[in-house]
């Protein structure tokens, strides 16, 4: 015996809700809310629009292992200077 979905238990399908976003960009999508808003959209991230900044990793790489350098070398002078 094959047993149909129940009715009245699923929320209210909007096929064309609207997503509002803070550049004032509107995207018309499938929903059970009628009206969004968001604060960033694929109009206006960064990493969609190439604005991205860029790390400047090989500097940070490079002075975690000047720290390094330096505490070894403190540790080091630290464990002989006892003697």
């Amino acid at each position: 015996m094959l047993v149909g979905m129940k009715s009245e238990i699923h929320p209210k399908y909007f096929p064309s809700s609207q997503i509002k976003c803070a550049c004032r960009n509107v995207l018309a999508v499938g929903s059970t809310k009628e009206k969004m808003e968001v604060e960033v959209c694929s109009a206006c991230h960064p990493f969609f629009t190439g604005k991205a900044k860029v790390l400047d990793a090989a500097g940070r790489v490079e002075r975690f292992r000047a720290r390094a350098a330096k505490k070894r070398s403190a540790q080091g002078r630290s464990a002989s200077g006892g003697k």
